[in-house]
């Protein structure tokens, strides 16, 4: 289990994360959408996420986002590095009606990002556009190689649910116990 502490003078932030848990998530970052998209990650990535951020709301999300992708990322790099005994590759392509959005991704230990989801404007009153700052701080913090592509889609809610979901469901596939393959990378080490 990995608990970070992220204290800024924008956000308050405690975190506990459990790779193998029991499928148990408790999330309150005062963006009501945002906690609902974080509940779609830990519910299908089967990761257990306990998350209290107090930020800067009245300033806008955008601190509390990044920062919340900050300590997100730091924790599933202690816990996912150094890997052994896993796919290390995952992918899934998930619908939500009309939307339909694509994740691969690689457990490198080597950050890049390839996101292309054009969603802007209000999801409620949440920033569209804050979904890919969330995604680059995790992915970057987590050592990650993630590609999210919408396939098609024209809901807001939708296509970011799709996105979190399609995520989740590719790390949950990338962290399968494969003992068979020992360390999943000819150098030895990732």
């Amino acid at each position: 289990m990995s608990n970070i502490i992220r204290k800024t003078k924008e956000t308050d932030i405690k975190l506990s994360l459990k790779l193998d848990g029991v499928n148990e998530y408790n999330i309150d970052t005062g963006i009501g959408f945002f906690d609902h998209m974080l509940e779609a990650l830990s519910k299908h990535s089967l990761i257990d996420i306990n998350l209290i951020c107090k930020g800067d709301l009245e300033v806008d999300f955008h601190h509390s986002i990044e920062d919340i992708g900050i300590v997100l990322g730091k924790a599933l790099k202690e816990e996912i590095y150094p890997i052994k005994n896993i796919e290390r590759f995952g992918e899934a392509t998930i619908v939500m009606d009309e939307a339909c959005v694509k994740c691969s991704l690689d457990l490198s230990n080597r950050a890049y990002l390839f996101y292309n989801i054009k969603l802007f404007g209000k999801i409620g009153n949440f920033d569209a556009e804050l979904i890919e700052e969330f995604f680059r701080a995790m992915i970057v913090n987590a050592g990650i190689n993630a590609h999210i592509v919408k396939k098609r889609g024209s809901n807001k809610h939708h296509i970011a649910e799709a996105t979190f979901k399609a995520f989740a469901v590719a790390l949950r596939r990338a962290l399968s116990e494969n003992k068979k393959i020992g360390i999943p990378s000819t150098k030895g080490i990732l």
